[in-house]
Formats: structure tokens, C-alpha cells, sequence
């Protein structure tokens, strides 16, 4: 970790010229029906295969993919489609043109210093809600961190149920330098590092690279340098024979059952859980084919 001020250059992490944007993960959008009016489909790109793996790419290279108001509506009208879609095993998401995210757009910055505290609120809330509906996704998230992921590109990061970067990826929560708090990313970024490391992340603001946010759990693994594809085959090849919707049901447990009292009330709704699993359709053929040696029928 280094101390000093996040210079402009690192802020915005690296630069791509027009024509590598413009190469840059030209996918379609399938599973994006009816998009909230403030959505820009242009802004967040989904592509999905049919094994059930989507990959959600912030498609923003000319300004770092930094967030405005457009941005996260299209984030969020995206993770909330995430949310019915029971086929679905794995959610990539990624930044075009080799950068995470580098936060705040600066022209958004600029215009809600002149707002109201109420429309300040109103648009912190629209954040609010995009963080809340990627946390809640069925399935397994993970972020794929390239570049640079800040200040609330960081809190994606802390949302996801896991998360890689690739060596030489920097982080930071710079928001006190500007006389602002993370307040919105900060109930994930509190689960993902803990409370002790949490302030210190937030009340230093300092930069730090790959290796630390390791070690302080805010992502599980550093990758090697052009990895990254690798990773997500293995990855997608680990969970292929997987059952979609007990997958959404083991992550509403942690979720449920996280700083819970072990009691017998408890007791009891794991057991009712387990339960319901067991005569459910996935229960019955998982149970089966394991018996018959065979393949699940999700897995074929």
C-alpha cells in the first residue's frame, strides 16, 4: 500500500484508443426485455450462453467505465432481469477496454454538487437499489477486475459473491479526500472485509494494489497477466453440473442464516429447507442419477 493522492491518470486507469473501443465486447442483449426509461442498453452489454453462464460488461472504455446516472440504470434493469432467469448458473462482470470501473463519472460529480440534498438522496438510492439487486442474483456472481476498480466500481467488486483481478489492478475508496463518504457500497464492502478492515480502507483512502485486496478479502485471487479467459473456463467448467436452482437456494441460505442465533427456530427452518429440497424436482433427478450413475439432466 502507498500513501500518497490517487493522481487523475490513476483514477481513471488506463486508456484505450476509439478503434480498440470499438472492438471492445461487441455482444448482444438477450435477456434484456422492456428497460427502465432511463436505461441505456449502449451502456451495459449482456451476453449468454446456454450452458447458463451471462457475462454483464460495463461498456463505458472512453471514460473508464465511470458510472452516471444512465449507467446504473442499465446495471440495474440488468441485474434485476438476472433475478428470474432460474437457468442461470454464473454472471461475469467485467469493464470493456481493460478497466474495471474508475468510479464516478466526474460530469455526475459535477452536477449533484449543485443539487438539493432530496434529489441527492434520490439519486444516491438508484446506486442503492443496483448494488441491492446484484447482491440478491441467484446465481454465483463474480467480477473480473482488469485495469482499475474505484470508489463504487470497488463496491461492485465487495457485491459480487466473488471476485478476481488481474495483476497489476488497482483499488482504492477515495471518497473522504473529497469530502464524501462510501455510504452506499460500504453494507458489502463491510461483509466482504469486516468492520476493522473496512476503516481502514475507507478512512485512509489509499490506493492499493491486486495483492492487498486479496489479503484484505475484498477479492479471492490475483490473476496472471492474460488469465483471465482461462479463469472463466475453469471456473464455468467447475460448475457445470451444478443444479441452477439449488444454487439460488444455497445462496439465499448463507445469506438468511448469516449472524443468525443458533437457536431451534433455526434449527427448524434449515430443516424445512432441506426438506423441501429433497422432494423438489432437482432434489428427486440429482438423488437419482447419483444413484443410477448417470448424469443429472441439468448437466447433460
Amino acid at each position: 500500500m502507498t500513501d500518497r493522492k490517487p493522481t487523475p491518470a490513476e483514477l481513471n486507469a488506463l486508456d484505450v484508443t476509439p478503434g480498440e473501443a470499438a472492438e471492445i465486447n461487441a455482444i448482444a442483449h438477450p435477456l434484456l426485455a422492456d428497460p427502465a426509461p432511463d436505461a441505456n442498453d449502449d451502456l451495459v452489454q449482456i451476453d449468454s450462453t446456454a450452458d447458463g453462464v451471462v457475462f454483464i460488461t460495463i461498456n463505458r472504455p472512453d471514460k473508464r467505465n465511470a458510472f452516471d446516472g444512465a449507467t446504473v440504470a442499465a446495471l440495474y434493469e440488468a441485474f434485476e432481469t438476472l433475478h428470474g432467469a432460474d437457468h442461470v448458473r454464473l454472471v461475469f462482470i467485467r469493464g470493456a477496454g481493460g478497466t474495471f470501473s474508475a468510479g464516478a463519472d466526474l460530469g455526475w460529480m459535477r452536477d449533484a454538487a449543485g443539487w438539493s440534498e432530496s434529489d441527492n438522496r434520490d439519486d444516491a438510492m438508484g446506486l442503492a437499489k443496483m448494488l441491492k439487486a446484484l447482491h440478491d442474483v441467484p446465481a454465483l456472481t463474480c467480477a473480473i477486475v482488469e485495469g482499475a476498480a474505484m470508489g463504487g466500481g470497488a463496491g461492485i467488486v465487495a457485491a459480487c459473491d466473488m471476485a478476481v483481478a488481474v495483476e497489476g489492478a488497482k483499488f482504492a475508496f477515495s471518497e473522504v479526500k473529497l469530502g464524501l463518504i462510501p455510504a452506499t457500497i460500504a453494507p458489502y464492502v463491510v461483509e466482504a472485509v469486516g468492520a476493522r478492515r473496512a476503516r481502514q480502507l475507507f478512512l485512509s483512502a489509499n490506493i492499493f494494489d491486486a495483492d492487498y485486496a486479496a489479503h484484505a478479502g475484498l477479492i479471492d485471487m490475483v490473476l496472471p497477466e492474460g488469465s483471465a479467459d482461462e479463469f472463466i473456463s475453469m471456473l464455468t467448467d467447475s460448475i457445470g453440473e451444478n443444479a441452477p436452482v439449488a444454487m439460488g437456494e444455497a445462496k439465499r441460505l448463507v445469506n438468511d442464516v448469516a449472524g443468525q442465533k443458533i437457536d431451534h427456530g433455526l434449527m427448524e427452518e434449515t430443516a424445512k429447507r432441506i426438506a423441501r429440497a429433497r422432494v423438489s424436482p432437482e432434489g428427486q433427478e440429482g438423488v437419482a442419477a447419483f444413484l443410477e450413475k448417470r448424469k443429472p439432466r441439468w448437466a447433460e
